[in-house]
């Protein structure tokens, strides 16, 4: 992301109140000091461009700037198509860039072997689009119509407006996390806590400490074996007197001398010094009892949140409220439109496999395009 510290407005001859709006909200935003411990991610990264054209015609836009956003980019760009970006006005509750921008260390990208800050990366994710043509506009889009082509597109706050128009879409959203919102989460987020241990738990921060995951399905399972890799010993916080992960899953966890299962339990409060996670304020959901829990390290594996609302009820969506494709593709079930990354991904969730599948859909994109519009 562009390290500007003062929004970049573009107008046409029309004043355009969408600007004033984000240059009020963002000198709002400045003036709340507990605004980067919220949302993890400092405010001056933050850059502001509208953009005001009236009937703005592309052959493909992409929604989203996540690792699958800038990798469709990157190709699109390359095969002179011109793509333009919705890169988002903190939408889905993350600036610019996703989750990404959100975590600290990023260890297990390929080309980056002393690691790298998950906001750096996906600046350099940013330059490169723009190194070769991407337009990237800094509006949340609100609403689409994929019933016919061109499809329509309306940036936030101009719903009543004339429409963007595109050839085809690449919608690539992202998920989020799910989170407790406990006190102190905010202050001890990626200073102890994360959702994510194939991310994050092999951080020099979790090696031979005390870590605790919440969770009783498959994934917290598989978080917590993970976690026993490089952690003293690993607490599994469960709500329930019993798991819902599957018997395989549940027998290895119940078997490795590595993990606890703590059952009828829940984090309620998280503790530290200031700099790091050390405690964990714990309630039994059956007694009320509260205790102390000694760790350095709190992982959630209770799911995550698909950004779908804004296609729900125009492309075909699995029960979770994930984007469903063909198989071994990016096609969704409305032509024209390719989905990327996280939006459609409830298995894999990491920033490599969320750039892999944004490149499919730029290759898939481009060859529909040829087949619509043969020279």
């Amino acid at each position: 992301m562009s390290l500007l510290l003062k929004p970049v407005l573009r107008f046409s001859t029309t004043f355009d109140i969408r600007s004033k709006f984000l240059i009020n909200t963002a000198k709002n935003l400045f003036n709340k000091s507990n605004f980067q411990q919220k949302n993890g991610f400092p405010l001056q990264h933050l850059t502001f461009q509208t953009i005001q054209r009236k009937d703005m015609h592309s052959k493909v836009v992409i929604i989203g700037s996540g690792p699958a956003g800038h990798t469709a980019a990157l190709y699109l760009s390359r095969a002179t198509l011109e793509p333009v970006m919705f890169e988002g006005f903190l939408a889905n509750g993350f600036a610019a860039g996703g989750q990404l921008t959100t975590t600290t260390d990023v260890e297990n990208y390929p080309g980056f072997p002393e690691g790298i800050m998950g906001q750096e990366m996906m600046d350099k994710f940013r330059q490169q689009s723009l190194r070769f043509g991407t337009k990237i506009i800094t509006e949340t889009i609100s609403k689409i119509d994929l019933s016919s082509r061109p499809f329509k597109l309306w940036r936030e706050g101009m719903e009543n407006q004339a429409p963007d128009t595109s050839d085809s879409l690449i919608v690539a959203t992202g998920a989020a996390a799910k989170r407790l919102n406990l006190p102190g989460e905010d202050v001890y987020w990626q200073k102890g806590i994360s959702a994510c241990a194939v991310c994050d738990g092999a951080v020099p921060i979790f090696r031979n400490k005390p870590l605790a995951v919440v969770g009783g399905g498959d994934s917290a399972a598989e978080e917590a074996l993970f976690l026993t890799k490089y952690a003293s010993h690993v607490y599994v916080l469960v709500r329930r007197d019993k798991l819902r992960a599957s018997k395989v899953m549940a027998n290895r966890l119940l078997s490795n001398p590595k993990v606890t299962v703590t059952w009828n339990t829940i984090p309620i409060e998280c503790k530290g010094n200031g700099q790091l996670l050390n405690l964990l304020i714990t309630k039994d959901t059956k007694t009320g009892e509260e205790k102390e829990l000694p760790v350095n390290g709190l992982f959630y594996a209770i799911g995550h949140v698909p950004a779908t609302e804004l296609v729900k009820d125009q492309l075909e969506l699995d029960t979770d409220g994930y984007i469903i494709t063909k198989p071994d593709s990016t096609y969704t079930n409305v032509e024209g439109v390719f989905a990327a990354g996280d939006v459609k991904d409830k298995k894999y969730r990491q920033a490599i496999t969320s750039a892999g599948s944004g490149c499919m859909a730029a290759l898939e994109c481009e060859r529909w395009l040829s087949e619509q519009h043969p020279e």
